[in-house]
């Protein structure tokens, strides 16, 4: 964690010429997938909000974590705005409004939704790493995918920086499922259900279903899409107890 901490820094783009995009604008469908990027990268406070009225709260190891997770995410979300603004499309502040404006029914209980869970049962941090492991996972191959899709060389470069940092939200994530996961049968158990139930592809819940269902199929409906998928499903394989969960493999065929 120290060096998660030493390490933890602002998304580095003042060196990222964002006129470029004004001369060599993207596709349609390269923009309507960063809208969703954009929409996802700035609701990750409101995930936090979620996950530290549960037990996670009391291990100052996951909330040091969190705290700079959280703050390298906002960036995330600011540096896609300033792609989307360069082709004058609505983003920042004004587009996080009118999400969470629309959100603000069903979010709002939320929390306590995740209070009842934890009270419920001891593994809910359990579940909590894990999920974000599998979400870090699929994002940064989402990245990976657009960047290669696009072909846009300022927009790879860009790409590239904000994957090396979910790179290590991802060490964190995946370190802490493998722990909590080996350490527990009824961890295995519980997170197991919870994925198998409840998971669904980033975003969910959070932008239309139609936009899941687009980027799903454009990132992942190819060969090469597919591979990636079965290649997050096999790190999944890989933590304590949840072998054979197919979750990406389902969620590609669903699309």
């Amino acid at each position: 964690m120290s060096t998660y901490r030493r390490l933890s820094e602002k998304l580095e783009v003042d060196d990222i010429d964002f006129d470029t995009f004004r001369d060599q604008p993207l596709s349609p469908d390269a923009l309507r997938c960063l809208r969703y990027m954009h929409d996802v990268e700035n609701h990750t406070v409101c995930y936090l909000r979620d996950v530290l009225v549960t037990r996670a709260h009391r291990d100052p190891e996951v909330t040091s974590f969190l705290t700079l997770w959280n703050y390298e995410e906002f960036w995330h979300g600011e540096a896609i705005a300033g792609i989307l603004e360069a082709h004058d499309e609505v983003a920042g502040n004004g587009r996080v409004a009118a999400l969470r404006q629309r959100l603000s029914r069903v979010d709002a209980w939320k929390p306590l939704s995740f209070q009842v869970a934890s009270a419920i049962t001891p593994h809910l941090t359990a579940v909590h790493m894990t999920w974000g492991a599998v979400n870090e996972w699929t994002t940064q191959a989402a990245y990976a995918r657009l960047a290669n899709l696009a072909g846009h060389p300022t927009l790879s470069e860009l790409l590239r920086r904000i994957m090396k940092q979910e790179g290590r939200h991802i060490d964190f994530y995946a370190s802490q499922a493998r722990t909590r996961l080996a350490d527990s049968r009824g961890a295995q158990r519980i997170t197991r259900w919870a994925l198998r139930r409840f998971w669904a592809p980033v975003g969910t819940g959070v932008v239309p279903e139609r936009e899941v269902e687009f980027l799903r199929t454009f990132l992942f409906g190819d060969d090469d899409g597919r591979a990636m998928a079965d290649r997050i499903d096999r790190r999944v394989d890989r933590l304590p107890g949840l072998g054979g969960l197919n979750l990406l493999r389902e969620a590609v065929t669903a699309a």
